[in-house]
């Protein structure tokens, strides 16, 4: 089989999608398919692309199987197969990359080259071919099953429903959407007009949508971002970009990072001021890629391996400010992250907000008097955000200060962001 075909890519986007099926997260899973297959980057990319769009179709698609085939698929490679292709027969003709025929074609060579479901090539052909047959009949069936018409489980859904019932439907459209590709200008190197500017002598269209914030009209890979590997500018979400501004950091303060991994807010704080700045991650390879990602910008932190609940990593010294950018269901980034809504469960919200808790609680006593810390989470669930928010300050006597609060995924020209939640304390005393 053509490394280059798109059957080729259907089998390596199935093996991840039946990956994440078995409860793997969709990148790491892709990884493990791209050891196995060692694609060109062009496959790659097409790959990954399709895993993508199965992740942002699954709810739909697993409708329609359930309406085209007498019991789910078996294997899960299987169901994976026919998930991806029914993915990109689903997409509008103005967004379709490949004609149907073309699809069905492929698909069946996909299975036929893996001997796991290679028997089952004749059945990929003949669901296909019928929903080609009658698509417009098997959709409108799907109009009153809220998982396919919304691409999300039921319980994502009512949990929207119950959170935000007069903006649920466009908070769950916004999660759905294709994300952007949005930088951060390094302060130290330059402005947002002067990257303006050298976007546009590149040919590149974007336009300013935050202080540092520059969202590119057409994602391209980061090896062609104008200046990113000499880190005049980070990939980075407009409303994460929050973060830094909002600790009031001047020079000389001593600042924790807690979950810092990948980096992205330990760089934009350095970025702003020059500090003594430690950053802690609990996962070493994590931590390993905010040294790189300082390195790229000429920025240096200290990097400890340690688990923000606990303190035995800690040498006594208080902080000025503290980020505790705390774990989460990550719900208010599934348009970055699309597995993450088929790989969370409904319990999972109490848990982390439990987690969140003990975090915020112990790095409370590391905060000296008067000293901030900023609680921020890429949740949109009240119980993980809000209502933590209220209860941590009522519980540590902690003084509320002005801060964005629940900012909702958001899909407009000059506000396009991801899910975040900011709430900023300081710590009473002085």
């Amino acid at each position: 089989m053509h490394s280059d075909s798109l059957a080729y890519a259907l089998q390596g986007a199935a093996r991840a999608a039946a990956a994440v099926r078995a409860g793997t997260a969709l990148p790491q899973a892709l990884t493990r398919v791209f050891q196995q297959m060692q694609p060109a980057a062009s496959s790659r990319g097409a790959i990954q692309d399709l895993a993508y769009r199965a992740m942002r179709q699954r709810g739909r698609a697993e409708a329609l199987l359930s309406l085209l085939t007498e019991r789910p698929p078996q294997p899960a490679l299987l169901q994976s197969l026919l998930e991806c292709a029914l993915a990109l027969l689903l997409a509008a003709p103005e967004e379709a990359p490949y004609d149907a025929h073309t699809v069905v074609n492929q698909a069946v060579f996909a299975a036929s080259g893996e001997p796991e479901i290679a028997r089952a090539k004749g059945m990929v052909n003949a669901v296909l071919r019928r929903f080609l047959r009658e698509q417009a009949a098997l959709l409108a069936k799907l109009a009153d099953r809220p998982e396919a018409r919304w691409n999300y489980p039921g319980w994502w859904i009512d949990a929207a429903k119950s959170a935000y019932p007069r903006d649920w439907e466009a908070l769950l459209a916004a999660g759905n959407a294709p994300p952007p590709l949005s930088l951060r200008v390094n302060a130290r190197r330059g402005d947002v007009d002067a990257y303006l500017r050298l976007l546009a002598e590149h040919g590149m269209g974007a336009r300013a949508i935050g202080p540092f914030a520059v969202r590119l009209d057409q994602p391209v890979p980061v090896t062609k971002i104008p200046g990113f590997a000499d880190g005049l500018v980070s990939v980075q979400d407009a409303a994460a970009q929050l973060a830094a501004p909002l600790l009031d950091l001047s020079d000389g303060m001593r600042v924790l990072d807690a979950c810092a991994a990948p980096g992205g807010k330990t760089g934009h704080m350095l970025e702003l001021a020059q500090l003594d700045l430690l950053a802690i991650d609990s996962d070493r390879q994590r931590l390993a890629r905010i040294g790189e990602n300082l390195d790229r910008l000429g920025l240096q932190a200290q990097l400890r391996q340690g688990d923000a609940a606990s303190n035995d990593w800690w040498d006594g010294q208080p902080f000025d400010r503290i980020l505790a950018d705390v774990p989460c269901t990550a719900s208010g980034i599934v348009r970055r992250h699309p597995d993450i809504k088929w790989l969370r469960r409904s319990s999972d919200t109490a848990r982390l907000a439990g987690l969140s808790e003990r975090i915020l609680d112990n790095l409370w006593t590391m905060l000296r008097p008067g000293g901030k810390l900023l609680f921020v989470t890429c949740s949109i669930w009240p119980r993980e955000s809000r209502q933590q928010a209220e209860a941590f300050a009522k519980r540590q006597g902690a003084i509320a200060l002005d801060a964005p609060g629940q900012l909702l995924p958001t899909v407009q020209a000059d506000r396009d962001h991801d899910g975040l939640f900011y709430a900023l304390f300081q710590k009473p005393g002085l």
